[in-house]
């Protein structure tokens, strides 16, 4: 018998009480393992309700919140159920208002976290400090193998830093682009935007 797996709801017009709808199915949907709500009107409150969802639930892999107003509450929300969710492996919270106090918390489930593959940040407002908390992370994190920064405000500051964190994080390559601890810094977040674009193709398969 097949059953759905695949759920895909972006730029719709879903709001937080579409999301608060679709955490309490997560709680005991024991199917799904991708949902997308990519460009709705989803916020913290949201957020919230699915990162609730998500300390229960033990299916889903895969999760877009890209381009909706999730802010560095929300982020904590989703930041805070990572500690202790061991199924979530994509994250997707690009085009959100997430700021370098977003990016520290999740820096900091970074250092601990043993199953998250691919976080998005793309086009926020993080800058060289939130850059810094990240490249720290990476430093001891052997997992994630995806960090999508692009868009953001960083600087050859923060691009510095996260060179200096590959030469002990090699984890970031694929079949076209590898980033070394040799790589330019000016160049390390064209890179990364490459492989990040890569995985949001291919979010659906």
């Amino acid at each position: 018998m097949q059953v759905l797996t695949t759920l895909v709801l972006r730029e719709n017009k879903i709001t937080d009480i579409g999301a608060q709808q679709l955490a309490e199915a997560l709680k005991t949907n024991q199917t799904l393992t991708v949902l997308g709500l990519e460009k709705n009107t989803i916020t913290d409150n949201g957020a919230q309700q699915l990162a609730e969802a998500l300390k229960t639930n033990k299916v889903l892999t895969a999760l877009g919140l890209s381009g909706n107003q999730i802010t560095d509450n929300g982020a904590q929300k989703l930041a805070d159920t990572l500690k202790t969710n061991q199924t979530l492996t994509k994250l997707y919270v690009g085009e959100n208002q997430i700021s370098d106090n977003g990016a520290q918390l999740f820096a900091e489930v970074l250092k601990t976290n043993k199953t998250l593959t691919v976080l998005d940040l793309e086009k926020n407002t993080i800058t060289d400090n939130g850059a810094h908390q990240l490249a720290e992370a990476l430093k001891t994190n052997k997992v994630l193998t995806v960090l999508g920064l692009n868009g953001n405000q960083i600087t050859d500051d923060g691009a510095q830093k996260l060179a200096d964190a590959l030469k002990t994080n090699q984890r970031y390559c694929d079949s076209s682009v590898t980033l070394t601890a040799s790589t330019n810094p000016s160049d390390i977040l064209s890179l990364v935007s490459t492989i990040v674009k890569k995985e949001i193709m291919n979010f659906d398969d």
